[in-house]
């Protein structure tokens, strides 16, 4: 059972909200801080169980414990709160007897009274319900207020530009003329991309070149350019395949050398008709709530991406410089749900977004929105089970394919991560993108129907359209399809299902391929790997044969026309 308690009573300068997800001899809590007062570095946030709650693992700061004394801690890169800012952090626990909520917290040693005050609009789902979205507000409405020429959502009413790079390979493969004229984004993976660097896939198109073209297919009317902004420092530290050209450290030239070069061609005043969308760097911040120390899944890399800061003020840099150019819409990467939407991920990574907002100039009315699903193959809506089913005595939750999480697709994930941006601090008005390229998973494996109902998991087995071995797979795999058509505003919270990841377009190669790009190799590419944590020792379930990432790969191509959903007609 879900319990969501009242906000904790506080005092002038601070409020906590304290909810709790009991399931009778254990509990996970999220607890909320938000500063009512003065800016505050360093806190530190202290409470008493009434009971004999112990904390077994904490996440995004760090704890003692003295009998039913808890102190918690930053930290690090979320010690400071802005006035009427706040942080997050939560915990696992255990428990005998009753497990009461405490009722007095202290923020460095000032007892909190005050109200967290949570009447925004789209308020989460009733108490009992885990992982119900809410309410998630009307289509299409991400305005931002202050900035006003932007429209509030840029595309509807917009045709969207269609890269003449990516749609000659696609046209040139059978049967791609039937999606060569959709609209795709245009990396921008390396610093030689702005200029051109005759690429096999953005062939000696830079971005003024790629403006240039979408200015012609604009004519007279409302044009969407969309492009990857993803180069930053010590890039995906987590997955060798999509390494970059810059080292850890390297945050000067990424800001002088790649950004302000962006920023500039983007300003000129010949492009300020289109509404260009931005794609803030992939694969990035979740990375250092999910992949750092104290995490199975951790990985040395991620953990000095945390421990210096690049991530958090490379993003802050490139939303403060793009998003001081009015026709700008900058969205930020949220991962997927297959990612980050247990507990202890969904909540921490909404901060860490928060903080990237308010970091090296940017705030958070440079963030239009999020995208969601970037590059990877979750499915848009699995129809045949739901969060909240029991099958047999057991919830769907506890299926192996679930493993917990609150989320079991794209969409109810998009819309529920919305609310808590929202919550966390951002305009009640961002918008969501879900990028639909490689999530289609059509076919004739495609399940018509749920499975049987034996056991939880061969009801969610036989009914799930998303056929990958596990959901932390993401290189080229196997089974997969193009997905939904590029649509504006098709549910609510959401402004558009976009194909940001161009279809036939490699995730990293199957085995080592030297470059000059500074791609590594990753055996989650390799189909004959056997896993890690990350997908919990699974086969990687990756085609082979697959090309450097971002190199165009025929075979993949040609298995995303075959299993599309809808069809390709």
């Amino acid at each position: 059972m879900a319990v969501t308690s009242a906000p904790a009573a506080a005092a002038t300068g601070c409020a906590v909200d304290y909810q709790v997800n009991d399931w009778g001899s254990g509990f996970t809590a999220n607890v909320s801080i938000k500063n009512l007062g003065d800016p505050v570095n360093n806190w530190t946030l202290g409470w008493s169980f009434a009971g004999n709650q112990q904390v077994t693992n904490l996440w995004n700061g760090s704890h003692t414990q003295s009998g039913g004394n808890v102190s918690v801690s930053n930290a690090g890169h979320n010690a400071s709160i802005a006035s009427n800012g706040t942080v997050t952090f939560g915990f696992n626990g255990s428990y005998s007897g009753t497990n009461a909520k405490p009722t007095t917290f202290s923020l460095n040693g000032v007892v909190c009274n005050g109200s967290t005050d949570p009447g925004e609009p789209g308020e989460p789902g009733e108490p009992g319900e885990p992982g119900e979205p809410g309410e998630p507000g009307e289509p299409g409405n991400p305005g931002n207020p202050g900035n006003g020429d932007r429209v509030d959502n840029p595309y509807v009413g917009a045709d969207v530009y269609v890269n003449p790079v990516w749609s000659a390979n696609a046209a040139g493969e059978p049967g791609g003329a039937a999606v060569a004229n959709e609209p795709t984004g245009v990396w921008l993976d390396r610093i030689s991309a702005i200029e051109g660097n005759n690429s096999p896939t953005t062939g000696n198109m830079g971005l003024r070149d790629h403006l240039d073209e979408a200015v012609e297919q604009a004519g007279d009317d409302p044009l969407v350019f969309q492009v990857v902004i993803y180069n930053l420092p010590g890039r995906d530290c987590s997955a060798l395949a999509s390494n970059g050209e810059l080292g850890p450290e390297e945050l000067d030239r990424y800001e002088s050398e790649y950004i302000d070069p962006i920023a500039e061609i983007m300003a000129d005043p010949a492009y300020a008709d289109l509404r260009i969308v931005t794609t803030i760097e992939i694969d990035s911040l979740p990375n250092l709530v999910t992949n750092v120390s104290g995490r199975p899944t951790a990985v040395d890399e991620c953990d000095t991406m945390l421990a210096n800061g690049n991530y958090v003020n490379g993003v802050g840099y490139a939303l403060a410089q793009l998003g001081a150019i009015p026709n700008v819409y900058n969205y930020i990467d949220a991962g997927h749900h297959g990612w980050i939407g247990w507990e202890d991920n969904f909540g921490p990574s909404a901060d860490i977004f928060y903080e990237a907002a308010n970091a090296n100039g940017a705030s958070p009315d440079d963030v239009h929105g999020f995208i969601a699903n970037t590059a990877n193959y979750s499915a848009l809506k699995e129809d045949h089970f739901a969060i909240g089913q029991t099958v047999n005595g057991q919830q769907v939750r506890q299926s192996s394919w679930v493993d917990w999480n609150n989320y079991v697709d794209e969409l109810s994930f998009a819309q529920a991560l919305r609310q808590e941006l929202v919550s966390t601090g951002f305009d009640s008005g961002i918008g969501m993108l879900i990028d639909t390229s490689r999530n289609g998973w059509g076919g004739a494996a495609r399940p018509t129907g749920p499975g049987p109902t034996t056991s939880v998991d061969a009801y969610v087995e036989g009914g799930r359209y998303d056929r990958r071995i596990h959901p932390g797979n993401w290189c080229n795999q196997a089974g997969a399809g193009l997905g939904e058509r590029p649509t504006a505003a098709p549910e609510p919270g959401i402004d558009a299902y976009v194909w940001m990841k161009p279809p036939g377009e490699s995730d990293g190669s199957s085995s080592l391929i030297d470059n000059d790009e500074g791609k590594g190799f990753d055996r989650m590419c390799d189909p004959t790997y056997t896993g890690n944590p990350r997908n919990n020792n699974h086969m990687s379930g990756a085609l082979a044969n697959a090309p450097v990432s971002g190199h165009w790969f025929p075979a993949q191509f040609q298995e995303l026309l075959r299993n599309a959903y809808p069809p390709v007609s």
